[in-house]
C-alpha cells in the first residue's frame, strides 16, 4: 500500500539562524520541558538542513535526549539534507545522533505511528491558500502526543521579524505570537533583511507584512490582529523616551501598556526583553 503524502512542495527558502525566535520559544515551552518523550518534528524545513540542526541543538539546551526529525514532501531535499548530515558526521561534528529526515507532509510519518511533543510548521502554510489553514491544522494536531504544542507561523529571510500561532491537541489554537529583532527598530537597522539602514521609525506593525496565513488576510478595520498592531504601535510611540535607555526597555513598557489596556498579553518581563508579545488566540481569532 503506497502512502499518500499530504501536502504540496513549497518554495523551500531557508536559512541559517532565520528560525531562532521560534526556537527559543519552543525550548521554553512547558510542552516541551516536560515531554514525556522528548521528540520535535521540523515540517517543511526546505532546501537545505539548517533549521531541522539548529532546533536539535537549542532544544538540547533544556532536553539533553532531545530528537528531531525534519520532514519534506520533496524527496529530492531529503536526501540533500541527509547526506548534509552525513557530510557533517563525517567531519566530525557531534551531537547529530537524534537528527533524521524523512519524506512527509502534513500527516507527520513517523516510525511506528509515534506522536512527536512538538511539530513546528514555519513558512510552510504562507503559501497556501487561507481556507486550507483549518484542515492543516486540525490533521497535525492529530499527530501531536498529548498535551503538545504545534507552532505555526512565518518569518522573514533573516528572522528578525517572525509571528506565529501556537495551539494544543485539547484546546486548538491557543495563542498568538509577534517576535522582533528590537535593536531594529526606532530607526538606523535593518528589522526587514532587505538591506540598507532604515531612514526613519520602524514600528512594530512591520510584521503585518508577516502575519501567519491564518491572519494575513485579516489585517483590515473590524478584525482583532488589525486592532492589535494599531494598539501596538500606538504604545511603541507613548513609550518613545525609554528608547534612551534601550530599545529593550521600549519595548518592555510597550508590552506593559498593551496588558494595562486591557489586552490579554501572557507572559512577563522575561519573554519580553526577548523581543516577544504573545497574546491569547481569541484577540485576535478571525470574525
Amino acid at each position: 500500500m503506497v502512502r499518500m503524502v499530504e501536502g504540496r512542495v513549497t518554495r523551500g527558502t531557508t536559512g541559517v539562524n532565520r528560525l531562532r525566535r521560534m526556537d527559543r520559544f519552543v525550548a521554553a515551552h512547558p510542552a516541551w520541558r516536560q515531554a514525556a518523550v522528548p521528540h520535535a518534528v521540523d515540517l517543511g524545513y526546505g532546501a537545505s538542513w539548517w533549521t531541522a540542526r539548529e532546533l536539535l541543538f537549542r532544544l538540547r539546551t533544556v532536553r539533553p535526549d532531545a530528537r528531531v526529525t525534519g520532514i519534506e514532501i520533496d524527496p529530492a531535499r531529503v536526501r540533500h539534507a541527509r547526506a548534509q548530515a552525513n557530510a557533517a558526521r563525517d567531519a566530525g561534528e557531534s551531537g547529530l545522533d537524534g537528527l533524521e529526515f524523512r519524506v512527509g507532509g502534513f500527516e507527520v510519518p513517523l516510525p511506528g505511528g509515534a506522536r512527536p511533543a512538538v511539530i513546528r510548521a514555519a513558512n510552510v502554510l504562507r503559501q497556501y491558500d487561507e481556507g486550507e489553514v483549518a484542515g492543516a491544522w486540525e490533521r497535525m494536531l492529530a499527530r501531536l502526543a498529548p498535551g503538545g504544542l504545534l507552532v505555526e507561523g512565518t518569518s522573514n529571510e533573516v528572522g528578525r521579524v517572525a509571528s506565529w500561532v501556537s495551539l494544543r491537541p485539547e484546546v486548538g489554537p491557543e495563542s498568538f505570537t509577534i517576535a522582533l529583532h528590537l535593536d531594529a527598530l526606532g530607526g538606523g537597522g535593518d528589522v526587514t533583511g532587505r538591506g540598507g539602514v532604515a531612514t526613519g521609525e520602524v514600528m512594530p506593525s512591520v510584521v503585518a507584512e508577516r502575519l501567519p496565513k491564518a491572519l494575513i488576510h485579516r489585517n483590515v478595520p473590524g478584525e482583532g490582529v488589525h486592532e492589535l498592531l494599531r494598539a501596538l504601535d500606538a504604545q511603541w510611540v507613548r513609550a518613545a523616551p525609554l528608547s534612551t535607555f534601550s530599545a529593550r526597555q521600549r519595548w518592555i513598557a510597550t508590552v506593559r501598556g498593551l496588558r494595562d489596556a486591557g489586552w490579554p498579553v501572557r507572559d512577563g518581563v522575561t519573554r519580553w526583553r526577548l523581543g516577544e508579545l504573545t497574546v491569547d488566540w481569541a484577540a485576535v481569532a478571525p470574525r
